[in-house]
């Protein structure tokens, strides 16, 4: 029997755009009759199953609702209309230093950062070690996290998250702010979670990579799903309307 990871039904998502910044220039808008904020529709009644296991690249242009949808996954934003179903743990890189508090030190984002994943204490002293060894900053595991590079936030974050044993887990763009080669031991790492029967739900401009790693494609445009197909296809059919 084929278990369902992720349910979205029939989901939408608006967005308030403000176009003032001041009480001054909120006057002169009100004035001269313009409006003052209008609503951006980044996800219309889209509607998709991704069954556990499956690996799959949300791709589209900028604007199309990927991000989004990844975000309404994840359980950091809700949609103002239809549900989100997810079966298990939730984990993944949504944002660089997400979960991170920038005066505690790596030691202490550790502990801090894996709770929030939902890893309780015990588990994360076992595995303490072995987060440090795969992340390779323990020379600065003791320095407070704000003076860390990009680079050694995503080290760190993506080596907490991987240990926490996801049943759905989640990559946006987060791969490009790594160095190469520690890119090649996540993308591995990435590659060895769905071989274990791991869901993958992967947001990212790199077509090569999503096409190496992913074996379904889900195409956004403008809020809209466009495509449901095989990642190859969904990657020509991207790039076919970008030519358009």
């Amino acid at each position: 029997m084929t278990v369902n990871s992720v349910e979205v039904r029939h989901v939408t998502k608006r967005f308030t755009l403000r176009h003032t910044r001041s009480l001054k220039e909120m006057a002169v808008w009100k004035s001269r009759g313009r409006d003052l904020t209008n609503i951006f529709l980044a996800l219309d009644d889209v509607a998709l199953s991704i069954k556990q296991g499956e690996a799959v690249g949300l791709l589209g242009w900028n604007g199309s609702g990927k991000s989004t949808l990844l975000k309404l996954i994840s359980g950091v934003m809700r949609p103002d209309i239809g549900s989100i179903g997810v079966r298990g743990r939730v984990a993944g890189l949504i944002e660089v230093g997400a979960g991170f508090h920038p005066d505690l030190t790596g030691r202490e984002n550790v502990y801090l950062n894996g709770a929030t994943l939902g890893m309780s204490r015990r588990q994360i002293d076992r595995l303490f070690d072995d987060i440090v060894d795969f992340s390779g900053i323990s020379r600065f595991l003791d320095t407070e996290v704000k003076f860390y590079s990009s680079g050694m936030f995503f080290r760190l974050a993506f080596a907490v998250a991987v240990h926490t044993e996801p049943d759905v887990f989640l990559v946006d763009e987060i791969l490009a702010v790594g160095d190469e080669p520690f890119q090649r031991i996540a993308v591995a790492r990435i590659q060895e979670l769905c071989k274990e029967g791991r869901t993958l739900i992967m947001v990212s401009h790199d077509l090569p990579m999503v096409e190496r790693i992913c074996e379904r494609g889900v195409v956004l445009r403008e809020g809209h799903l466009a495509y449901d197909t095989d990642i190859t296809s969904a990657v020509r059919l991207l790039r076919e309307t970008d030519r358009a």
